[in-house]
């Protein structure tokens, strides 16, 4: 599931890296996944600049958030896949298409809202813990921002590492 989130949102992609996890987000808002939509907004926020406000503007209302038209587009179709992949219409593609997104651009936000329907389901299916620590998330954020989605360990984690005697 990292990987398909590596290819989906960090991977190189003529969308940037905020756009793509503003829109996993977006769709994890609309979820009320809130293990995810923290993570994926701090990553956000890290590709951003620390800029939350801004995130939290395209959580509450994507049509006002002062973003592109083409984003906009694209987060509306992503709105429509997490209502089901029939809500999509060809208004929607054709908003998207005004706005310059191509249709790799159109792909992959059909593709991220539909695996971001399935992750925030196996999240919350499994009762998953979300922390409350905001910072937490930002640090997490941070590394993912930079790293991928690789296994980035924890500070207590990596006091715990035994030393290897160098």
């Amino acid at each position: 599931m990292c990987d398909l989130a590596n290819a989906l949102l960090y991977e190189p992609s003529t969308l940037s890296q905020a756009d793509r996890e503003l829109i996993a987000t977006y769709v994890s808002s609309l979820n009320a996944c809130t293990y995810c939509q923290a993570s994926h907004a701090a990553i956000a926020a890290a590709h951003l600049h620390g800029n939350e406000d801004l995130v939290a503007e395209v959580r509450r209302d994507p049509e006002a958030a002062p973003i592109s038209e083409k984003l906009k587009a694209l987060l509306a179709i992503a709105g429509q896949v997490q209502k089901g992949g029939k809500s999509v219409r060809s208004e929607h593609i054709e908003r998207a298409r005004a706005a310059g997104a191509t249709d790799r651009e159109i792909h992959d936000a059909v593709l991220i809202a539909a695996a971001f329907c399935m992750y925030n389901r196996y999240v919350d299916g499994l009762a998953t813990w979300a922390p409350e620590d905001a910072d937490g998330y930002r640090q997490r954020g941070e590394a993912i921002a930079r790293n991928g989605y690789q296994y980035v360990p924890s500070v207590s984690a990596a006091a715990a590492r035994p030393s290897t005697g160098s």
